[in-house]
């Protein structure tokens, strides 16, 4: 198994326990993971902290690179399994904390801002990679940046791929609050689960869940945008970049990428 989970006082902790890979979200670990989280809230917890066992100083890689698909399909297409963990943690009716003790890769540093509440130590760094790769973001997944960090700073993310400083982040309203690593599971007991515990879990529900129906609604967009962005994005996953991309994080080499802007015009 690659994740553990745990019941304590009401409190579903779910932990990734694949520390020699990185704690990379692949297809196995997305799916155990959406499996304890639900698994938690039908065991009626009031709240779930998902946290990680870190190798040198990383709590997640990200995207699992050995699984993108390289035949001309979508990386981040609605169904694969990392898109399924990323709603999975959205639409779970009980808030979702995360702790954060390392490095935040990719595609976890979605999961993270999935989370309810972020409570990072204040090490720990944020950065979202895919222009590295060179993989199209999803729509979904760029809307849901803006809307937490503000344009200006989701630009500043995608397009430099560069970590950020866990200050940095709380700056910007990434993360609820920072801890010296020795006192994060202090931090997160006593300022986060312990008045979590003492709340209407009827009432926290139904406003998460509202949370999530106006965050929807607030996001909707004409057909013709929807087909536009995907345009872009099958011109990148079907291009000679993104192949190039992947093979050389698999070769362990810098890439050489040839493609050019103008290939996205209309």
């Amino acid at each position: 198994m690659l994740v553990q989970s745990s019941i304590q006082d009401r409190i579903c902790f779910v932990e990734m326990q694949n520390a020699d890979h990185f704690n990379c979200l692949s297809a196995e670990m997305c799916q155990e993971l959406a499996e304890a989280i639900f698994q938690g809230y039908h065991q009626e917890c009031v709240g779930i902290v998902i946290k990680a066992q870190c190798n040198k100083g990383v709590w997640s890689a990200g995207h699992d690179i050995r699984e993108l698909p390289q035949d001309g399909e979508d990386p981040l297409a609605y169904d694969v399994p990392m898109e399924r963990l990323l709603r999975s943690v959205q639409d779970v009716p009980i808030p979702v904390i995360a702790l954060v003790n390392g490095t935040v890769w990719g595609g976890a540093c979605d999961l993270c801002l999935s989370c309810d509440m972020i409570v990072s130590a204040d090490n720990a760094t944020f950065a979202i990679t895919p222009a590295k790769i060179g993989i199209p973001y999803n729509a979904s997944g760029i809307i849901h940046f803006i809307n937490q960090l503000g344009i200006n700073k989701a630009r500043e993310m995608f397009f430099l791929a560069q970590p950020i400083t866990a200050q940095d982040a709380l700056n910007v309203g990434l993360i609820n609050r920072l801890a010296k690593p020795e006192d994060l599971e202090k931090v997160l007991e006593e300022q986060f689960l312990a008045p979590l515990r003492r709340n209407s879990v009827m009432s926290i529900s139904a406003i998460k869940r509202q949370f999530r129906a106006l965050s929807k609604a607030a996001n909707v967009m004409p057909s013709e945008t929807f087909e536009r962005i995907n345009a872009y994005r099958t011109k990148v996953y079907q291009g000679a970049d993104y192949l190039e991309g992947i093979r050389s994080f698999l070769e362990k080499r810098a890439p050489e990428y040839k493609g050019k802007a103008s290939e996205l015009d209309d």
